[in-house]
């Protein structure tokens, strides 16, 4: 039997809000960066609008609006930060009470997402070097990690290994390490990540890391952590080093079909926990 146009349209209308309640609210921030952040916030948007199933706002601030920045976290099942002001004394910090609202918000459930270089950002943050687990500081800062040739992590103590660099950008091949894990699940063992900027010499806490995948990195001779994810509180924390942009030039490490379903389940993840 067919229905009629106003019980088709009234159907139609709750199948959309249905929809829209589903959808899974996204905050980007930027607005500061030693990367082209505009860059890497449009490869984000691509990637989530490609899979489906999110809404998403950005907040662009620069110090000179920090005055009158206050996001409403709450509003959100998941911040994406894009935004890194530096990794040395000098580096820009965002407003006390931003840092102590984001705190809250992944202690009390919600999901972060920190974005390559912004993981070099807020030296002296110390719930954000916790929330973060391994970060661009030198070796007596904290222990660093790396993986062995039989999958086990090593620790690498404080106040050994290198310091934080990387080689030229270029092609390597990304390795899988926990193909358990909701971020990785569908993905191959490996892949060839293009044009993309491969870190190593990571310190931090380091402590209650899962290690998703890792790269061998030419210059410590070791496999570097590339993916990793922790609780903090009773909120989710995703890190990933991938997704490096330079201004005026291509990205197409943004592009990588691989690297474009890791980050959306890294998202997606961090959000709901699934």
């Amino acid at each position: 039997m067919r229905l009629s146009r106003p019980i088709a349209l009234i159907n139609c209308l709750i199948w959309m809000a249905a929809l829209t309640h589903a959808q899974i609210h996204v905050l980007i921030i930027d607005g500061v960066n030693n990367h082209d952040w505009a860059a890497g916030t449009a490869g984000i948007r691509s990637i989530l609008d490609e899979a489906g199933g999110f809404s998403v706002d950005v907040s662009t601030v620069t110090p000179e609006k920090f005055g009158q920045w206050n996001p409403d976290f709450a509003k959100y099942q998941v911040v994406v930060n894009n935004f890194n002001g530096g990794h040395t004394d000098k580096g820009i910090e965002w407003p006390k009470r931003v840092e102590k609202a984001l705190e809250a918000y992944v202690n009390g459930g919600g999901g972060l997402v920190v974005y390559h270089a912004a993981n070099n950002a807020f030296l002296h943050w110390a719930a954000y070097n916790d929330m973060i687990g391994l970060g661009w500081r030198d070796p007596d800062f904290g222990p660093g990690l790396a993986i062995s040739e039989d999958g086990a992590i090593v620790t690498i103590p404080k106040g050994a290994g290198l310091k934080p660099g990387h080689p030229a950008r270029g092609d390597f091949v990304v390795h899988v390490l926990n193909r358990h894990h909701p971020i990785t699940r569908g993905l191959p063992d490996h892949w060839l990540q293009p044009m993309e900027q491969l870190t190593h010499g990571q310190h931090g806490p380091a402590q209650g890391l899962t290690i998703l995948t890792y790269a061998h990195s030419p210059v410590s001779g070791k496999n570097e952590p590339m993916d990793w994810v922790r609780n903090y509180g009773n909120g989710r924390v995703y890190v990933t080093m991938l997704g490096h942009t330079w201004k005026n030039e291509p990205n197409p490490n943004l592009a990588c079909p691989e690297f474009r379903r890791l980050l959306a389940q890294g998202i997606r993840w961090a959000a709901t926990g699934k």
